[in-house]
């Protein structure tokens, strides 16, 4: 319906120039918004505001003129006011939204998807956890949101990838690699002999036994077989990260959370790539030795301060295989590439990305998207929960899985803003009431499948798609409820284009507080056949829509509750 509006008034200006009323003959960039006050209308253009400076008369003169031009619509308008300094508000015929229950039904589970993409290849970085013990709450926050997006991209028409990156090479490997080490040798946190900063979690003695047991474990496409030698610590290493690799993996299956690729930090090094993107930024001049380190000029790229690449050691900085390895996200031709991570990464933003401008092989600015969350806090009976028995040190997504279930943490995970702070009230995502926002929605579909059933039993059918008698739809209820269905498209849009999976729950909770509303207040199934049939057409498309959307948050539409 916008952008119906969109091309009604861009033809109504083409006709304006040509018959004279207005003179300057350029169509300025304006906008089809819906009012935030819907007693402004069903929407509203700032088109005659835009048009004042060129045209040199006041905007509400021209929205005269605009208004005067565009007479009904060709049945769209039902009436037109001016506003302000010069909005023009349309209030739109009841009639004009009937068909968008028919595309609705037409469309089912594909109603609301997009070509927007057009095929091109987009790579979502996710998740993205050292292997190095069971994956934790803010890791979860990462998989919801991460998964989400991948989900929103390719409803609306991208390629997408999704990927793990592996950081298994460094100090907390090593960390790892002793930890276990020591627990094959009988010695415990607290002993003579722990390692400093060990791994303390219980689940280390589980890598550990495991090891022992000269177990073989896969992961991806790494398959490691124990020696059970407590003094290889190489061996140790490679069976240790490909456990917890595995571990991880079936923590995230059961988030049902999937990924395409799997890149290791360690190929970085092996294969070179780290080496070579070194010395292409050395060659482009962008580097320069100073105390006997190699600096990368990162301010001449917006940088505050120049970044060491090589240190005096010979080691390189953390950020030298990230270049690298977002120069190889490149090579492999993602035109748009989102790395969803935590906070606590925004420092390696600017560096990255000023990395990436010095190799100078045309990657543009701006260039990976971040989407960067904030930590999550635990509340049970009000007080925040802080450890897991079997991590020690942290609550792990599977704990929360098991205690709430999947849908409530994917929805609770994803329902605020990622970069603000969240709390997981554990009490509230298990209640089954109208507070519980998870439950609310998913309650509504249920209510429209338990409509369904009991019109099954009245002998009453759902009419064919473009058959129901939508006339009958008049209550203000009803069509409140239109209004707000032809939305859904435009929402799936814009939270896959900035990367704010968030604005699909804040719809779904109006979706369904509109709906339950409306339950609440009227019968679906009344004595008037051709009433009935048309409710339960509408009823029907706010259950595709329920499901549609809660489908791309990877959440189930359950028809009994």
């Amino acid at each position: 319906m916008k952008e119906t509006l969109h091309r009604l008034l861009r033809k109504t200006l083409a006709a304006c120039y040509e018959n004279g009323t207005l003179h300057s003959g350029t169509t300025p960039p304006f906008v089809v918004e819906v009012p935030g006050n819907s007693e402004h209308g069903d929407f509203a253009t700032n088109v005659a505001m835009l048009l004042a400076r060129d045209e040199k008369k006041s905007p509400r003169k021209i929205a005269e003129i605009i208004i005067s031009a565009l007479g009904d619509g060709a049945g769209l308008i039902q009436h037109v006011e001016i506003a302000g300094p010069g909005f023009i508000n349309f209030f739109l015929e009841p009639s004009c939204w009937y068909q968008v229950l028919d595309e609705i039904h037409r469309g089912g589970n594909q109603w609301g998807q997009s070509n927007d993409g057009t095929g091109r290849k987009v790579q979502v970085e996710f998740v993205s956890a050292n292997p190095t013990g069971p994956l934790h709450i803010g890791h979860g926050r990462g998989a919801a949101i991460g998964d989400v997006l991948c989900r929103l991209m390719a409803a609306t028409g991208w390629d997408v990838c999704r990927e793990f990156y592996y950081n298994d090479a460094g100090v907390q490997i090593d960390k790892l690699s002793l930890s276990v080490q020591a627990r094959c040798l009988g010695i415990e946190p607290g002993d003579s002999g722990w390692p400093q900063d060990g791994y303390q979690g219980e689940y280390i003695k589980d890598v550990a036994t495991a090891y022992l047991n000269r177990e073989s474990v896969s992961a991806g496409d790494q398959a490691v077989t124990a020696t059970g030698d407590p003094r290889d610590l190489e061996a140790i290493r490679h069976f240790s990260v490909a456990f917890l690799r595995r571990e991880q993996d079936q923590d995230l299956r059961a988030f049902d959370v999937h990924f395409d690729n799997y890149f290791l930090e360690s190929s970085l090094y092996s294969d070179g790539l780290v080496e070579a993107t070194v010395q292409s930024l050395i060659a482009n001049g962008h580097t320069y030795e100073q105390d006997g380190a190699l600096w990368l000029r990162t301010t001449a790229y917006g940088d505050d301060k120049d970044r060491v690449m090589r240190k005096s050691d010979g080691s390189y900085t953390y950020f030298v295989p990230d270049v690298a390895y977002h120069l190889n996200k490149w090579q492999r031709g993602f035109v748009r590439v989102v790395n969803e991570q935590g906070a606590d990464h925004h420092s390696t933003v600017t560096r990255v990305r000023a990395g990436l401008q010095a190799l100078d092989v045309g990657i543009p600015a701006g260039w990976p998207e971040y989407v960067l969350h904030q930590m999550v806090t635990v509340l049970r009976g009000g007080e925040e929960v802080k450890i897991s028995k079997r991590a020690g040190s942290y609550v792990t997504l599977r704990d929360l899985i098991d205690e709430v279930g999947r849908d409530a943490v994917r929805y609770f995970f994803v329902m605020r803003k990622s970069d603000s702070q969240l709390v997981f009230d554990i009490d509230l995502a298990k209640q089954q009431s109208v507070d519980n926002p998870v439950f609310y929605v998913q309650y509504a579909h249920a209510r429209i499948c338990s409509i369904n059933r009991n019109a099954t039993e009245a002998g009453i059918t759902c009419p064919a798609t473009g058959a129901a008698p939508l006339t009958k739809l008049q209550l203000n209820e009803e069509l409140s409820l239109i209004k707000l269905l032809i939305h859904y498209p435009e929402v799936v849009n814009t939270a896959a284009s900035v990367c704010e999976p968030h604005r699909l729950t804040i719809y779904l909770q109006e979706v369904a507080a509109l709906f339950h509303n409306y339950y609440n207040s009227h019968r679906v199934l009344v004595d008037d056949a051709e009433t009935s049939a048309a409710r339960l057409y509408l009823v029907n498309a706010v259950r595709h829509v329920l499901a549609n959307a809660l489908s791309l948050l990877g959440i189930n539409a359950p028809e009994r509750m």
